[in-house]
């Protein structure tokens, strides 16, 4: 049953990625099988056949999945690149110990702040109108300061406008940022960010029916 489960998750990923680029998946397999063929070749002509064979398999099946990864990811970002709260879904999927605290502001244009807390400090987190997200996150970096002390606070923009940064870039720059904090200091952060209220404005208008924050798609192949 496992295995099944396993196998669908595959199928699904690969579907997501046949998707967003329909050269991808050519280009794994192609590359897993042109390696293999390869060792084999080299092996026949070598008299190495019994070593290299078996190392071309191992090879091969790893470059795929190396692929098949960095693809999956790619295609993942695609599928909600410019959906309202990306970002917080890219933060949510992020590795390690990290407390994420989905649109802690927001105007009535839905212009929304994302904070996120672990070693390198408070990471707020941006999306929509450039001015209008400016403002949003200096009042909230003003606000998270009185007591976050202190501790560094990193402010983002996501999009696509200069400026900004791309949804696909966000979770390597948050993760490239120096470790400042020890986990007990984390703790007492996140304790103290707690006595924080978000801020949220009642939207222009009726919200759109079925509105919901995008997530990440989670199958993951190892």
């Amino acid at each position: 049953m496992q295995n099944a489960g396993r196998l669908k998750q595959i199928r699904m990923v690969a579907g997501l990625i046949n998707q967003q680029d329909r050269k991808a998946m050519p280009i794994i397999l192609g590359s897993g099988v042109g390696i293999f063929v390869v060792a084999v070749l080299v092996g026949l002509f070598t008299g190495l056949a019994a070593f290299l064979i078996p190392l071309g398999l191992l090879l091969g099946l790893l470059t795929t999945m190396i692929l098949f990864g960095r693809f999956a990811q790619r295609a993942q970002y695609s599928a909600i690149d410019g959906q309202p709260g990306a970002a917080a879904a890219v933060l949510q999927g992020m590795r390690g110990n990290w407390t994420v605290t989905p649109a802690v502001t927001a105007n009535r244009n839905l212009d929304v702040v994302h904070r996120a807390v672990g070693k390198p400090g408070v990471i707020l987190v941006g999306e929509g109108a450039p001015a209008r997200v400016s403002a949003l996150i200096a009042a909230e970096k003003k606000k998270t300061a009185r007591v976050a002390h202190d501790v560094p606070i990193f402010d983002f923009q996501v999009g696509n406008e200069e400026g900004q940064i791309p949804v696909s870039k966000l979770q390597r720059k948050i993760m490239r940022l120096p470790r400042n904090l020890r986990p007990a200091a984390v703790s007492d952060l996140n304790y103290r960010l707690k006595a924080l209220q978000p801020t949220m404005q009642m939207p222009k208008g009726p919200l759109p029916k079925g509105a919901r924050q995008p997530r990440m798609p989670r199958p993951k192949v190892r």
